[in-house]
């Protein structure tokens, strides 16, 4: 039976079910990271240096709107996964075809507004000079493709909901591995520059959406909505919504920490503090897609039991992730600890960066063992639907502790004080959601026999 697949979240061993959903979660994390690096370094050798300020011109906005079908997927997959788990088809299947609608009508307006203003957002976002005219080339191709990235942002979350995790893992290759190739055709071979960049980007977008087309048109799929499913439903909505929005919060709190960053470390330290920040940003991002995976896995594994009921299998999954991610942090930490240097080297030849770096990397690092508590607290909170708390704890590092410590400590430590800011935030933020954790599992996860 097609349904099989979401009841082994209730049945199969815990630790194998993580592993199931987590690996797949991880290597589709690993291939997207990857795929920026190298995206940049081809526009960066077969375009120019302007091309790549001209991308990061666009890319707020598009990562916006793909937030925004992220936050759609994330906050909609939350109450499939319960209602699989309660065995409420009806109510999953209107919540995928209420996500569908939200997606659709909330990109394409903001598309609209983005190309009619289209030269107003650009020269607001920096594309000023010579970077306006590679830029505008850019952002006009890749925003019609914008809707379909955030279709299948927001699908791919749900087919992770199902209990489909190397689908998952599929969808969020096929874009990655298609860029790279139309990439190479489009601005290598066939030299249309800029514009060759922007379709590359948009196409592999499409070819995303047609593999998820493929996998809900086929028996892959318990999730068979028709156009009755499409209407809109206020209550499905509003919890879409309330949870969703732990996503969209998120991003823009990440989006205002690199503001803060940039800036105060030019201040105290210029161009070397900032590309010092930079490096240890990007091995944040790669470094961490092992336990952002287990994070990714622990979701529909918690949300399916609670929904079901069965709190002792949602007891069983939270110590569990947390244990698993906690050695998968512990080994990042390890490694950063013991190679920092060489990992600098990577990523440029400057001398005065290869002396700082290393050192600011370490503290950014250092409180890792312990991130897993924090990652896997707020996530639960997601997964069985309380939003509020999920959101205060979602925010609790960067945006409760990490901003108004870099804003407080330089002050008295200097540039020093920005960087302990990063262990120092991560052990705050643990102990409270450690606390929460533990005060929700006492109260709410009583098993039925006891």
């Amino acid at each position: 039976m097609a349904n099989d697949s979401s009841q082994d979240l209730g049945t199969k061993p815990i630790s194998k079910l993580i592993i199931k959903q987590a690996l797949p979660a991880s290597i589709g994390i690993l291939v997207m990271s990857l795929n920026i690096l190298v995206d940049t370094i081809f526009v960066g050798n077969w375009i120019g240096a302007t091309a790549i300020a001209a991308i990061n011109v666009v890319l707020p906005v598009s990562f916006f709107i793909a937030a925004l079908g992220m936050s759609i997927g994330i906050g909609g997959s939350s109450i499939i996964s319960r209602a699989l788990g309660g065995n409420n088809y009806q109510k999953a299947l209107k919540t995928f075809g209420n996500q569908i609608t939200l997606t659709l009508v909330l990109t394409m307006t903001l598309v609209t507004v983005g190309l009619l203003f289209s030269n107003a957002i650009i020269d607001s976002f920096g594309g000023r000079g010579a970077i306006f005219e590679p830029a505008k080339t850019y952002y006009e191709i890749v925003l019609y493709g914008v809707p379909v990235l955030a279709l299948c942002m927001m699908a791919n979350t749900v087919i992770r909901a199902e209990g489909k995790p190397k689908f998952a893992m599929y969808a969020m290759m096929i874009p990655s591995v298609s860029n790279l190739i139309m990439d190479y055709i489009f601005i290598y071979v066939l030299d249309y520059g800029m514009a060759g960049a922007a379709w590359a980007t948009t196409l592999s977008y499409v070819f995303c959406l047609a593999f998820i087309i493929w996998f809900y048109a086929s028996n892959k799929s318990e999730l068979k909505i028709n156009f009755s499913h499409l209407g809109l439903n206020f209550p499905i909505v509003k919890e879409i919504s309330s949870l969703g929005f732990v996503t969209l919060a998120r991003q823009a709190v990440v989006s205002i920490t690199y503001l803060f960053m940039n800036n105060i470390l030019f201040d105290l330290g210029g161009e070397t503090s900032v590309t010092s920040y930079a490096i240890a940003g990007r091995m944040l991002m790669f470094a961490m897609f092992p336990v952002l995976g287990v994070t990714q896995g622990f979701l529909p594994i918690a949300g399916f039991n609670y929904g079901a009921e069965n709190y002792h299998r949602v007891r069983e999954t939270l110590n569990i992730a947390i244990k698993y991610a906690a050695i998968l942090a512990s080994i990042v930490f390890i490694v950063l600890m013991i190679f920092p240097e060489q990992i600098t080297r990577m990523f440029t030849t400057d001398a005065e960066v290869l002396r700082q770096a290393p050192n600011d990397m370490r503290w950014v690092f250092v409180a890792t063992p312990i991130i897993a508590w924090q990652l896997i607290g707020a996530a639960y909170f997601q997964a069985i639907g309380k939003a509020m708390p999920a959101l205060l704890l979602t925010l609790l590092r960067q945006g409760f502790f990490f901003i108004p410590l870099i804003l407080i400590l330089p002050k008295f430590f200097g540039e020093l004080g920005v960087w302990i800011s990063f262990p120092i935030s991560d052990i705050l933020a643990t102990i409270v959601t450690a606390y929460f954790l533990n005060r929700e599992v006492k109260k709410n996860l009583i098993p039925k026999d006891v």
